[in-house]
């Protein structure tokens, strides 16, 4: 079966993170799209996360709304530190090798792609996809990286700009699921 890697801190779970997954797994090639929760990019250092069984059950409760083809992991929070993309990957495969997968991130990730740990060999290990991110060409980061890039909907919001708006007293309700 062909999964769809979706790594994320989902922190907190959007309508954005909601139309790629539908995207992905509206496509015939992906047999399941799995989101992937992350206690903590390393690229951001940000401590304002909330509790482990809060975001699993939160994404839990999301990927239920998008169908059977959409599923939860929480592997990396049985994985030694720093967790690495690339480390998360190479034990998914080892566990399950009938698998085929594919890394699905952001144009935004995709441009600090060389930041990312073995990041060279990480793009040679699996197909990565890329979808779209406002204020990113992605088009020609995927040229430059070698990568697809996808046909889905912009992503207009992100975790973060939730977070800030909220501790901004904005009510963030319409972005979140």
């Amino acid at each position: 079966m062909m999964v769809a890697l979706y790594f994320g801190s989902f922190n907190p779970m959007h309508t954005g993170h909601m139309q790629i997954c539908r995207y992905l797994s509206e496509m015939s090639e992906i047999g399941q799209v799995r989101l992937v929760v992350s206690p903590q990019n390393p690229l951001k250092g940000d401590s304002r996360y909330k509790s482990v069984s809060g975001r699993i059950k939160e994404v839990k409760k999301a990927a239920k709304k998008m169908g059977e083809k959409v599923a939860v992991s929480g592997i990396e929070y049985t994985l030694k530190r720093p967790l690495y993309t690339i480390n998360t990957i190479r034990e998914i495969k080892k566990r399950e090798p009938e698998n085929s997968f594919i890394l699905v991130i952001g144009a935004d990730n995709l441009s600090i792609i060389e930041k990312w740990h073995q990041w060279e060999e990480l793009l040679k290990e699996l197909p990565v996809w890329v979808y779209p991110r406002k204020g990113f060409d992605g088009e020609n980061l995927c040229i430059k990286y070698g990568t697809r890039f996808l046909d889905a909907p912009m992503i207009d919001i992100s975790s973060t700009e939730i977070r800030e708006g909220e501790a901004l007293g904005s009510d963030m309700s319409r972005f979140k699921v």
